[in-house]
């Protein structure tokens, strides 16, 4: 009951309104032709045949620059709207509105009207007055306008459909919702016929956005995502497509809660993930155009709807490389190997670096182990530094950077540094080279083996105390051992560091820079020069001693 009272409610409106159109459009006098007899000010006296002459402002007579478009004595239209003083107060446009009002009506053809594009230049109770291009005036009743906010309605244009033409009224009625709801239904069928069509469709792109764009397919619009335009991963519509454009698409979800109707582009298309899945492997070298370069790296595409990464670390053996610029640039074609291939992932990855010469095997054609070489500081560490030497760095560590023990080399050098340095070893399997500036000079042990020989007594103070031996420092750098069997007679527990202790030379390594001291050495040598010392006074010989015991 209450839907048939509603219908009937609007039903009533629509009367009520119509009844206030032709109240609107009803004359007091029949429209006539006026004669212009004159102008003052803004005031136009014309002449309409009756018993005195009719009032017309005079801004019904000038054009959009103030100008007059009549003058005295020319005849014009007139309507009569009203009377002031008992003078007809006339208007020249009305009576030309109410001419092209009736010429719109003779010629309308009810089975062949269509839409027509009005502007709303007035509100009144009942709706709103448009016109059209033409200066056509139309009624808009509120209840056929389709507004939700009818307040801010004037100024806007929109799209209206002929409803009611009234020939002895001279009135027009237009509706703007019957388009709206032929719309709505002309949509919904379509969307009945598109949401679970699985074929390729064909739509036409009608916005283009930085999230995507909006396809017009079958009279629905539907939004293709920025991710769903190419297998190659997000891109910029604007750099592929126009407004206007045909596109494939295919329906790949409805939202019938938000009325949202989402579309790919790829997903018209063959997979090219699946075509590479078999065709390429792993190792393979294959030609791509660089397409995009980023501070990490370069993304590479190989002509078929997919892109590769190159890596900053696989665009060059130099692994200082700061910027992939500077070795590539966008647009260029360059050979590339295959490292991995995760086609279920879409991931392709990349090297140009594997194409290359290895920085590694040049080096050794060039230089042997023993090789002094020069080079320049690129990096300092707590453990040492590394110095490139031609295209390949070497490390040279803090051990042989110095013979101090106590030199580190990142108080000794700064990145940029020069240095000659020695190859000590080169590394092969961990392709690593190591190198010594320590080498390149005389060691502490090769100095003191110059001054002291073996079996010389030394004195020395103890540097460190271990379950194997005592160290033991003699000065200028120089360290010794004694073992834990050289001790003698000593107790090691009553060592400690600092002390002062005396040995005998036991044995002197230049190469290795090591030297051993023996306090039983020394024990020993004592005991030999006490036994000379016997022999000298009693003139007894080491063999009358062995002779005497064997008696």
């Amino acid at each position: 009951m209450a839907v048939n009272k509603n219908v009937q409610i609007e039903a009533n409106e629509e009367e009520d309104f119509a009844a206030m159109l032709e109240e609107s459009f009803k004359k007091t006098e029949e429209d006539s032709d006026g004669v212009i007899v004159d102008i003052k000010g803004e005031e136009v006296s014309v002449n309409v045949g009756k018993k005195s002459e009719g009032i017309l402002n005079i801004s019904e007579i000038t054009d959009a620059d103030g100008n007059l478009m009549y003058k005295v004595g020319d005849t014009i239209k007139v309507a009569i709207t009203g009377s002031r003083s008992g003078r007809p107060v006339l208007s020249h446009k009305k009576a030309l509105r109410k001419e092209k009002v009736k010429a719109f009506i003779d010629s309308f053809d009810p089975e062949n009207s269509g839409e027509i594009d009005v502007k709303i230049i007035n509100k009144n109770k009942g709706g709103f007055i448009a016109v059209d291009a033409n200066g056509i005036e139309f009624f808009l009743p509120k209840t056929q306008s389709g507004f939700k906010n009818t307040n801010d309605v004037v100024g806007k244009s929109c799209k209206v459909r002929v409803i009611k033409v009234d020939k002895d009224e001279q009135s027009i009625v237009v509706s703007r919702k019957k388009i709206l709801d032929d719309e709505r239904r002309k949509r919904k069928e379509a969307l009945s016929s598109i949401v679970d069509n699985t074929d390729v469709l064909e739509g036409t792109i009608k916005k283009i956005t930085t999230y995507g764009m909006f396809v017009d397919v079958g009279g629905v619009d539907g939004l293709v995502h920025y991710s769903e335009i190419s297998y190659k991963g997000p891109v910029n519509p604007n750099s592929l497509y126009k407004e206007g454009d045909k596109v494939p698409v295919k329906v790949i979800s409805y939202d019938n809660e938000k009325r949202h109707l989402s579309l790919s582009i790829k997903a018209a298309m063959p997979n090219p993930w699946e075509e590479i899945k078999d065709g390429l492997e792993v190792g393979d070298t294959i030609k791509v155009i660089v397409s995009n370069i980023e501070p990490y790296g370069a993304f590479v595409d190989l002509g078929n709807d997919i892109e590769g990464f190159l890596h900053i670390s696989e665009i060059s053996w130099d692994k200082n490389i700061k910027n992939p610029k500077d070795h590539i640039s966008e647009g260029e074609e360059i050979d590339v190997e295959v490292i991995e291939i995760d086609a279920k992932g879409h991931r392709l990855r990349v090297s140009l670096k594997n194409l290359l010469p290895k920085p590694f095997d040049e080096f050794k054609a060039k230089f042997k182990e023993g090789d002094v070489v020069k080079g320049v500081v690129t990096t300092v560490t707590n453990f040492g530094a590394f110095v490139r030497i031609d295209c390949v760095e070497g490390l040279l560590h803090n051990e042989d950077a110095s013979w101090d023990r106590n030199s580190k080399c990142k108080d000794m050098f700064k990145v940029g540094d020069e240095l000659e340095v020695k190859i000590i070893k080169i590394d092969d399997a961990e392709q690593k080279i190591s190198l010594s500036l320590k080498d390149l000079v005389k060691s502490p042990v090769e100095e003191f083996a110059s001054k002291f020989n073996i079996g010389d007594i030394v004195k020395g103070t103890i540097r460190d105390i271990k379950d194997f031996g005592v160290f033991v420092e003699l000065g200028n750098n120089v360290d010794a051992l004694i073992r834990k069997e050289d001790l003698g007679s000593v107790d090691s527990d009553t060592l400690k560091i600092g002390d002062e202790i005396e040995a005998a030379i036991a044995f002197i390594d230049e190469k290795k820079n090591r030297i051993r001291l023996s306090i039983r050495r020394l024990a020993k040598q004592k005991e030999r020069e006490v036994l000379n010392e016997i022999n000298d006074d009693n003139k007894i010989t080491l063999g009358d001693i062995i002779k005497e015991q064997l008696q």
